[in-house]
C-alpha cells in the first residue's frame, strides 16, 4: 500500500492560479509561493466583503484515542465528495506546527486519497506563518528582558515575567530554564523562564482570531506580559513593540491557499493549540471562504469538548460565523477503545466492546445539540472493520434520531464520502438549526467553567484549588470576567484525568490555575497537567525521515 507522501507525489496537481480562478482569484491578487501554495492579501479578500455567506460545516468528533478518529481526512474527503457532487465549496483548516510532525502525532495534512497539497511544504514551513508569529513571540521577549536590565520604568518584578520564549519544536528540556546568567552587562537580570512550542503562543491565538491589522495591534498591545513588584499587570502595549510585532505578522496575516488531490481550494491559515487556546483556523479565511463558496467546511481542534466548543462558545462570539451544521467523526477502532478494548485488540470484532462505546458517541452528540446545530455522524471507515460493526453504529444512531454514514474518504477519495455529503446537504436544508451559545457575557468566570463542566463534560461539579480561587478574584476585580472561557485539559479523556475512556458521569473537575489571555480575549482555566511544549516520543517520526537528490521525501505523513 502506498504511503500518503508517496500518493501526494505522484498526484497531477494544477498550478494554485487555476484553482484560484474558480473562486474569484486572478493571478494578480496572489503572492505565489512556489507553484502550488498562494498567500491572498487582506485588501484582494475586502473585494468580497458585500457578497452572501455560504453555509458553515463544522467537523468535529469523539474523544482521542490511539486508534484514531479521522477528523482531518473527513474534512477534506467532505470538501472532495461536495466538490464531486458540482458543489461550490472551500475546505479551511489549522496548519501544522513543526513539533508534532518530527514528535508522534505527523502532519496534519489528510490521508489516502483525501489530502491537501502539496503535503511536505504543509507539514514543514509553509508559508512562514508560525516562524514569524516566533520572531514577534521573541521580540517581545527580549523587549522586556532589555526593560528590566536597563532602569526598569514599570517597576517588573522579574520573577513575575510570565511571557516565556517560543519554538516550533518538541524540546521538552527547555520547558524551565533560567535565564540572564554572566552579570547585568553581559547576560541581563537572571531569573527563571522557560519555552513555550509556537502554537502555544497567545499570538497564534490572536493571529486566529485578527480581523484586520488595526485588530491584530490591538490584541497585541492588549497581551498582559509581566507583574510590577506592586503586582499590577504589565501589558505589551507599555513596552512600546506592538507596531514592530506587527511588521513581523504582516504577512502571516493572510491567508494561504492551497488544493485538495481532487483541485478543491483549501484555505490553511491559523494554528492555534485546542487543548490550551481555541483551537481552530482563522477568522479571516473561514469569513473569506464563505463569501467565495456556497459550502466551507472547517474543522475544530480534538473532541467535541475541545476544539468545537471553543469555536462555538469563542470563535463563533468573536465573529458573525454560525455554523449551518455540524459533522462528528468517529470510528470503529476508537469506540471500541472507549468500551475497554485494548489498543492491540481493536482490529478484532468486537461487538460488546463497541456498544460499551457508545456512551462517548452519545455524550458528543448531545454536546453539539447543546448549541442547537445539526449533526451527522461519520464513521471512519478502517479496512479492518466489519461490517456488522458498522451495522451496529448506524442502528444506534437511527435510533438515537442522529444522521448517519460511513466514509471511505481515506481508500476512495472523494467518491468515497459521497453519501456523508448528501447526509450533510439534506440536514442543511432540512434540519432546524437555531445555534446559540452555550453561557452568557453576563455569568462570572465561576458560573462559566461550572456550565461547560456539568453540560459538556458530564461533571457533578467544579473544585478550585486555592491558587484558582485567588485567580478567580483577580480576574473579576481587573474587570475580565465577561471573557469567555477557554478551559485547558487533556484532549484524551472527557475528564481531566486522560486514562479516563469513555463518557464518566458525577466526577468533578479541578481547576489548578486561571490565567487571562487578554488579547486573545479569554480566560484560560488550567485543569490538569498540562504541557505548553511537548517532548519526543522514545522514536520521533523524525528519526524515519530523509530526502535524496532526486528531491523525493521519505518517511512524512
Amino acid at each position: 500500500m502506498r504511503t500518503n507522501i508517496e500518493i501526494a507525489q505522484e498526484a497531477k496537481c494544477q498550478p494554485i492560479e487555476k484553482v484560484a480562478e474558480g473562486i474569484g482569484l486572478a493571478k494578480e491578487d496572489l503572492q505565489l509561493h512556489g507553484k502550488f501554495t498562494a498567500k491572498v492579501p487582506l485588501e484582494v479578500l475586502r473585494r468580497f466583503d458585500e457578497r452572501p455567506k455560504g453555509k458553515l460545516i463544522l467537523t468535529t468528533a469523539i474523544t482521542a484515542t490511539p486508534a484514531g478518529e479521522g477528523k482531518t481526512v473527513t474534512t477534506i474527503g467532505l470538501v472532495q465528495a461536495l466538490g464531486s457532487l458540482d458543489k461550490r465549496v472551500i475546505g479551511a483548516l489549522r496548519q501544522p506546527s513543526l513539533g508534532p510532525v518530527f514528535g508522534v502525532k505527523g502532519g496534519a495534512t489528510g490521508g489516502g486519497l483525501s489530502q491537501v497539497y502539496p503535503m511536505w511544504e504543509i507539514d514543514l514551513h509553509f508559508t512562514g506563518d508560525i516562524h514569524a508569529v516566533g520572531a514577534a513571540h521573541n521580540l517581545l521577549s527580549a523587549i522586556i528582558e532589555n526593560h528590566i536590565q536597563r532602569k526598569n520604568g514599570l517597576n517588573i518584578d522579574p520573577t513575575r515575567i510570565i511571557w516565556k520564549k517560543a519554538i516550533d519544536m518538541n524540546c521538552r528540556e527547555l520547558r524551565h530554564t533560567v535565564v540572564g546568567l554572566g552579570g547585568r552587562g553581559e547576560g541581563g537580570v537572571p531569573h527563571e523562564s522557560g519555552f513555550i512550542i509556537t502554537a502555544a503562543s497567545e499570538i497564534s491565538a490572536i493571529l486566529a482570531l485578527a480581523t484586520s491589522m488595526t485588530d491584530l495591534k490591538e490584541r497585541l498591545g492588549q497581551m498582559i506580559v509581566a507583574y510590577t513588584y506592586d503586582k499590577k499587570p504589565v501589558t505589551a502595549a507599555q513596552l512600546g513593540c506592538v507596531g514592530a510585532m506587527a511588521l513581523l505578522l504582516k504577512e502571516a496575516m493572510k491567508p494561504n491557499i492551497v488544493q485538495t488531490l481532487e483541485g478543491q481550494p483549501m484555505f490553511i491559515h491559523g494554528f492555534p493549540f485546542a487543548n490550551i487556546a481555541h483551537g481552530n483556523n482563522s477568522i479571516l479565511a473561514t469569513k473569506y471562504a464563505l463569501k467565495m463558496a456556497d459550502y466551507v467546511v472547517t474543522e475544530a481542534g480534538f473532541a467535541t469538548d475541545l476544539g468545537a466548543e471553543k469555536f462555538f462558545d469563542i470563535v463563533c462570539r468573536s465573529s458573525d460565523l454560525r455554523p449551518d451544521c455540524a459533522v462528528l467523526v468517529a470510528s470503529i477502532r476508537a469506540l471500541k477503545m472507549h468500551g475497554g478494548c485494548p489498543y492491540d485488540k481493536c482490529d478484532v470484532k468486537n461487538l460488546a466492546a463497541l456498544e460499551k462505546g457508545f456512551p462517548n458517541l452519545d455524550r458528543h452528540i448531545a454536546n453539539i445539540g447543546r448549541f442547537g446545530v445539526p449533526v451527522v455522524v461519520a464513521i471512519n471507515n478502517f479496512h479492518t472493520d466489519a461490517a456488522e460493526e458498522a451495522e451496529l453504529i448506524m442502528k444506534h444512531c437511527q435510533a438515537m434520531g442522529v444522521r448517519c454514514a460511513i466514509s471511505f474518504v481515506f481508500e476512495r477519495g472523494g467518491e468515497g464520502g459521497v453519501n456523508l455529503a448528501l447526509e450533510v446537504l439534506d440536514a442543511i436544508e432540512k434540519n432546524q438549526k437555531d445555534f446559540h451559545f452555550l453561557y452568557g457575557d453576563e455569568m462570572s468566570t465561576r458560573e462559566k467553567i461550572g456550565i461547560i463542566a456539568k453540560e459538556i463534560y458530564g461533571a457533578a461539579g467544579v473544585k478550585f484549588d486555592a491558587e484558582a480561587e485567588k485567580d478567580l478574584k483577580n480576574i473579576e476585580a481587573a474587570g475580565h470576567g465577561r471573557l469567555p472561557v477557554c478551559i485547558a485539559k487533556t484532549q484524551h479523556s472527557i475528564t481531566d484525568d486522560p486514562k479516563i475512556k469513555g463518557a464518566p458521569r458525577d466526577w468533578v473537575l479541578t481547576v489548578r490555575e486561571i490565567n487571562v489571555s487578554a488579547g486573545a480575549g479569554f480566560t484560560v482555566a488550567i485543569c490538569g497537567e498540562i504541557m505548553l511544549i511537548p517532548g519526543l516520543p522514545a522514536d520521533p517520526n523524525a528519526l524515519n525521515m530523509d530526502i535524496g537528490d532526486d528531491g523525493l521525501i521519505k518517511g512524512l505523513y
